[in-house]
Protein backbone atom coordinates (compact mmCIF):
# COMPACT_ATOMS: atom_id res chain seq x y z
CA UNK A 1 0.00 0.00 0.00
CA UNK A 2 1.52 3.53 -0.86
CA UNK A 3 -0.75 6.28 0.63
CA UNK A 4 -0.57 9.78 0.14
CA UNK A 5 2.35 11.21 1.76
CA UNK A 6 0.05 13.13 4.32
CA UNK A 7 -1.38 9.87 5.22
CA UNK A 8 1.20 7.60 5.84
CA UNK A 9 2.04 6.47 9.02
CA UNK A 10 4.72 7.80 9.36
CA UNK A 11 2.93 11.52 8.46
CA UNK A 12 0.49 11.00 10.98
CA UNK A 13 3.02 10.00 13.37
CA UNK A 14 4.87 13.13 12.97
CA UNK A 15 1.56 15.04 13.08
CA UNK A 16 0.58 13.55 16.33
CA UNK A 17 4.25 14.17 17.68
CA UNK A 18 3.80 18.04 16.82
CA UNK A 19 0.23 18.33 18.06
CA UNK A 20 0.28 16.52 21.20
CA UNK A 21 -3.61 15.84 21.46
CA UNK A 22 -5.53 15.61 24.47
CA UNK A 23 -7.78 12.36 24.89
CA UNK A 24 -10.21 12.13 27.34
CA UNK A 25 -10.66 8.62 28.18
CA UNK A 26 -13.30 7.10 30.01
CA UNK A 27 -12.21 3.70 30.28
CA UNK A 28 -11.64 0.33 32.87
CA UNK A 29 -9.72 0.81 36.29
CA UNK A 30 -7.57 -2.20 35.16
CA UNK A 31 -6.51 -0.10 31.87
CA UNK A 32 -6.03 3.28 33.05
CA UNK A 33 -2.26 3.23 34.05
CA UNK A 34 -1.38 1.31 30.97
CA UNK A 35 -3.37 3.70 28.43
CA UNK A 36 -1.88 6.95 30.22
CA UNK A 37 1.75 5.37 29.67
CA UNK A 38 0.92 4.56 25.85
CA UNK A 39 -0.58 7.75 24.95
CA UNK A 40 2.33 9.70 26.67
CA UNK A 41 5.29 7.15 24.90
CA UNK A 42 3.39 7.95 21.56
CA UNK A 43 3.63 11.56 22.05
CA UNK A 44 -0.24 12.24 22.91
CA UNK A 45 -1.61 13.53 26.23
CA UNK A 46 -3.82 11.37 28.41
CA UNK A 47 -6.99 12.62 30.36
CA UNK A 48 -9.03 10.39 32.63
CA UNK A 49 -12.32 11.53 33.79
CA UNK A 50 -15.64 9.58 34.02
CA UNK A 51 -17.58 12.20 36.61
CA UNK A 52 -20.36 13.47 35.04
CA UNK A 53 -20.73 16.97 36.56
CA UNK A 54 -17.24 17.37 34.71
CA UNK A 55 -17.70 16.04 31.46
CA UNK A 56 -18.67 18.73 29.30
CA UNK A 57 -16.18 21.25 30.23
CA UNK A 58 -13.45 18.26 29.74
CA UNK A 59 -14.70 17.33 26.47
CA UNK A 60 -14.76 21.10 25.46
CA UNK A 61 -11.33 21.26 25.99
CA UNK A 62 -10.28 17.85 24.85
CA UNK A 63 -9.43 16.65 21.14
CA UNK A 64 -10.58 13.33 20.92
CA UNK A 65 -12.29 10.48 23.27
CA UNK A 66 -12.11 7.00 23.91
CA UNK A 67 -14.47 4.69 26.04
CA UNK A 68 -14.20 1.66 26.73
CA UNK A 69 -16.74 -0.72 28.51
CA UNK A 70 -14.77 -2.75 30.68
CA UNK A 71 -15.72 -1.81 33.78
CA UNK A 72 -19.51 -0.77 33.51
CA UNK A 73 -21.47 1.02 36.64
CA UNK A 74 -24.65 3.16 36.36
CA UNK A 75 -23.18 5.90 36.82
CA UNK A 76 -20.05 5.23 34.18
CA UNK A 77 -22.76 4.55 31.63
CA UNK A 78 -24.45 7.89 32.15
CA UNK A 79 -21.13 9.58 31.84
CA UNK A 80 -20.26 7.79 28.80
CA UNK A 81 -23.55 8.99 27.22
CA UNK A 82 -22.81 12.49 28.36
CA UNK A 83 -19.18 12.18 26.89
CA UNK A 84 -20.04 10.39 23.68
CA UNK A 85 -23.10 12.90 22.84
CA UNK A 86 -20.77 15.99 23.73
CA UNK A 87 -18.04 14.20 21.01
CA UNK A 88 -21.11 14.32 18.45
CA UNK A 89 -22.46 17.30 18.99
CA UNK A 90 -18.84 19.20 18.63
CA UNK A 91 -17.59 17.01 15.55
CA UNK A 92 -14.76 15.33 17.47
CA UNK A 93 -13.31 11.95 16.48
CA UNK A 94 -14.45 9.18 19.15
CA UNK A 95 -13.40 5.54 19.19
CA UNK A 96 -16.19 2.89 20.60
CA UNK A 97 -14.35 -0.25 22.61
CA UNK A 98 -16.97 -2.76 23.83
CA UNK A 99 -15.37 -4.94 26.02
CA UNK A 100 -16.48 -8.30 26.73
CA UNK A 101 -20.51 -7.29 24.70
CA UNK A 102 -21.50 -10.42 24.50
CA UNK A 103 -21.01 -11.37 28.38
CA UNK A 104 -24.15 -9.55 29.76
CA UNK A 105 -27.51 -7.31 28.61
CA UNK A 106 -25.04 -4.04 31.01
CA UNK A 107 -22.60 -4.29 28.30
CA UNK A 108 -25.32 -4.80 25.48
CA UNK A 109 -27.28 -1.70 26.78
CA UNK A 110 -24.43 0.26 27.42
CA UNK A 111 -23.00 0.07 23.70
CA UNK A 112 -26.47 -0.08 21.84
CA UNK A 113 -27.01 3.53 23.54
CA UNK A 114 -23.87 4.76 22.99
CA UNK A 115 -23.65 3.61 19.35
CA UNK A 116 -26.58 6.70 18.65
CA UNK A 117 -24.18 8.63 19.10
CA UNK A 118 -22.05 7.43 15.82
CA UNK A 119 -18.41 6.72 16.70
CA UNK A 120 -15.79 7.57 14.75
CA UNK A 121 -14.14 4.36 14.98
CA UNK A 122 -15.04 0.76 16.85
CA UNK A 123 -12.59 -1.61 17.87
CA UNK A 124 -13.14 -5.17 18.98
CA UNK A 125 -11.73 -8.13 18.93
CA UNK A 126 -13.45 -11.02 16.33
CA UNK A 127 -15.76 -12.15 18.82
CA UNK A 128 -16.79 -9.12 19.97
CA UNK A 129 -17.41 -7.32 16.25
CA UNK A 130 -19.52 -11.03 16.10
CA UNK A 131 -21.84 -9.82 19.26
CA UNK A 132 -22.01 -6.24 18.35
CA UNK A 133 -23.67 -6.97 15.15
CA UNK A 134 -25.86 -9.44 16.66
CA UNK A 135 -27.10 -6.80 19.18
CA UNK A 136 -27.29 -4.10 16.28
CA UNK A 137 -29.35 -6.78 14.11
CA UNK A 138 -30.95 -9.12 16.50
CA UNK A 139 -31.22 -7.70 19.52
CA UNK A 140 -28.88 -10.10 21.44
CA UNK A 141 -25.22 -11.04 21.38
CA UNK A 142 -23.84 -13.39 18.34
CA UNK A 143 -22.03 -16.92 20.24
CA UNK A 144 -18.46 -16.59 18.80
CA UNK A 145 -18.21 -20.45 18.68
CA UNK A 146 -21.04 -21.55 17.21
CA UNK A 147 -20.66 -23.65 14.46
CA UNK A 148 -20.81 -23.37 10.78
CA UNK A 149 -18.65 -21.17 8.81
CA UNK A 150 -15.04 -20.03 10.32
CA UNK A 151 -15.31 -17.94 12.63
CA UNK A 152 -13.11 -14.95 11.62
CA UNK A 153 -14.70 -14.97 8.24
CA UNK A 154 -17.98 -14.37 9.72
CA UNK A 155 -16.12 -11.66 11.97
CA UNK A 156 -15.16 -10.11 8.94
CA UNK A 157 -18.17 -9.83 6.82
CA UNK A 158 -19.64 -8.43 10.03
CA UNK A 159 -16.86 -6.11 10.28
CA UNK A 160 -17.86 -4.70 7.29
CA UNK A 161 -21.93 -4.68 7.62
CA UNK A 162 -21.05 -3.15 10.85
CA UNK A 163 -19.17 -0.20 9.37
CA UNK A 164 -21.69 0.36 6.68
CA UNK A 165 -24.69 0.13 9.49
CA UNK A 166 -22.76 2.63 11.53
CA UNK A 167 -21.41 4.88 9.00
CA UNK A 168 -17.96 4.27 10.58
CA UNK A 169 -14.67 2.87 11.05
CA UNK A 170 -14.44 -1.03 12.31
CA UNK A 171 -11.32 -2.08 13.58
CA UNK A 172 -11.19 -5.96 14.39
CA UNK A 173 -8.10 -6.66 16.17
CA UNK A 174 -6.24 -10.19 16.22
CA UNK A 175 -3.41 -12.11 14.96
CA UNK A 176 -3.76 -9.78 11.74
CA UNK A 177 -5.93 -6.48 12.17
CA UNK A 178 -8.27 -6.05 9.97
CA UNK A 179 -9.68 -2.48 9.48
CA UNK A 180 -13.05 -1.30 7.06
CA UNK A 181 -14.76 1.61 6.23
CA UNK A 182 -17.43 -0.50 4.66
CA UNK A 183 -15.67 0.26 1.10
CA UNK A 184 -12.42 0.02 2.04
CA UNK A 185 -10.31 -2.87 3.95
CA UNK A 186 -6.77 -2.14 5.27
CA UNK A 187 -5.03 -5.13 7.00
CA UNK A 188 -2.35 -4.87 9.38
CA UNK A 189 0.13 -7.23 10.04
CA UNK A 190 2.92 -7.96 12.76
CA UNK A 191 2.98 -7.08 16.30
CA UNK A 192 4.29 -9.91 18.93
CA UNK A 193 2.59 -12.78 20.54
CA UNK A 194 3.53 -11.19 23.80
CA UNK A 195 0.93 -8.36 23.47
CA UNK A 196 -1.78 -10.88 24.05
CA UNK A 197 -0.49 -11.57 27.50
CA UNK A 198 -0.54 -8.57 28.60
CA UNK A 199 -3.37 -6.65 30.30
CA UNK A 200 -5.22 -3.51 28.81
CA UNK A 201 -3.12 -3.65 25.55
CA UNK A 202 -6.21 -3.29 23.42
CA UNK A 203 -7.70 -1.16 25.87
CA UNK A 204 -4.84 1.60 25.45
CA UNK A 205 -5.15 0.87 21.55
CA UNK A 206 -8.15 2.07 21.46
CA UNK A 207 -7.13 5.64 22.96
CA UNK A 208 -3.89 5.91 20.49
CA UNK A 209 -6.60 5.42 17.67
CA UNK A 210 -8.30 8.47 19.17
CA UNK A 211 -4.91 10.26 19.13
CA UNK A 212 -4.59 9.22 15.69
CA UNK A 213 -7.83 10.64 14.87
CA UNK A 214 -7.11 13.73 16.52
CA UNK A 215 -3.90 14.35 14.74
CA UNK A 216 -5.32 13.56 11.35
CA UNK A 217 -8.18 16.42 11.68
CA UNK A 218 -5.25 19.02 11.31
CA UNK A 219 -4.18 17.92 8.14
CA UNK A 220 -5.83 15.14 5.65
CA UNK A 221 -9.03 13.74 7.69
CA UNK A 222 -9.26 9.85 6.68
CA UNK A 223 -10.67 8.26 9.66
CA UNK A 224 -9.65 4.62 8.09
CA UNK A 225 -5.69 5.72 7.13
CA UNK A 226 -5.41 7.21 10.87
CA UNK A 227 -6.57 4.18 12.43
CA UNK A 228 -4.13 2.12 10.14
CA UNK A 229 -1.70 3.98 10.88
CA UNK A 230 -2.27 4.03 14.73
CA UNK A 231 -1.93 -0.07 14.06
CA UNK A 232 0.84 -0.26 12.14
CA UNK A 233 2.90 2.20 15.01
CA UNK A 234 1.41 -0.04 17.46
CA UNK A 235 2.73 -3.54 15.21
CA UNK A 236 6.08 -2.02 14.74
CA UNK A 237 6.64 -1.41 18.66
CA UNK A 238 5.34 -4.99 19.12
CA UNK A 239 7.87 -6.44 16.71
CA UNK A 240 10.79 -4.47 18.06
CA UNK A 241 9.62 -4.93 22.07
CA UNK A 242 9.12 -8.89 21.39
CA UNK A 243 12.75 -9.43 19.91
CA UNK A 244 14.36 -8.87 23.61
CA UNK A 245 11.55 -9.76 26.03
CA UNK A 246 12.00 -12.78 28.13
CA UNK A 247 7.95 -12.40 28.85
CA UNK A 248 5.14 -10.35 29.75
CA UNK A 249 7.09 -8.54 32.56
CA UNK A 250 9.95 -7.43 30.17
CA UNK A 251 8.07 -6.77 27.28
CA UNK A 252 5.97 -4.32 28.80
CA UNK A 253 8.67 -1.51 29.12
CA UNK A 254 10.36 -2.57 25.81
CA UNK A 255 6.92 -1.66 24.09
CA UNK A 256 6.89 1.59 25.98
CA UNK A 257 10.37 2.35 24.86
CA UNK A 258 9.66 1.41 21.16
CA UNK A 259 6.80 3.51 20.91
CA UNK A 260 8.48 6.08 22.09
CA UNK A 261 11.89 6.36 19.82
CA UNK A 262 10.10 4.76 16.95
CA UNK A 263 11.41 6.78 13.78
CA UNK A 264 8.60 8.10 11.59
CA UNK A 265 11.02 9.02 9.03
CA UNK A 266 12.98 6.22 8.48
CA UNK A 267 10.60 3.17 9.68
CA UNK A 268 8.76 1.46 6.59
CA UNK A 269 5.74 1.20 8.22
CA UNK A 270 3.74 1.76 5.25
CA UNK A 271 4.83 -1.56 4.10
CA UNK A 272 2.67 -3.36 6.94
CA UNK A 273 -0.76 -2.23 5.08
CA UNK A 274 -2.57 -3.44 2.62
CA UNK A 275 -5.55 -1.89 1.18
CA UNK A 276 -8.49 -3.73 -0.77
CA UNK A 277 -11.63 -2.92 -1.98
CA UNK A 278 -14.86 -4.46 -0.03
CA UNK A 279 -17.11 -6.35 -2.31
Amino acid sequence: MTPSSSLSPGSLLNQLRQTTPLVHNITNHVAMTPTANTLLAIGASPLMAHAQQEIQEISAISAALSINIGTLSPSWIEAMQLAAMCAHRDGKPWVLDPVGIGASSLRQYACRTLLEYRPSVIRANASEVLALAGEMNQGRGVDSGDDGEDALERASRAAVALARTQNCVVAMTGRVDVVTDGQRQITVQGGHALMGRVTAMGCALSSVFAAFLAASLAGHDDTLHATAAALACYAEAGETAGQSAQGPGSFVPRFMDALYTLDADSTPLASRLELTDVT
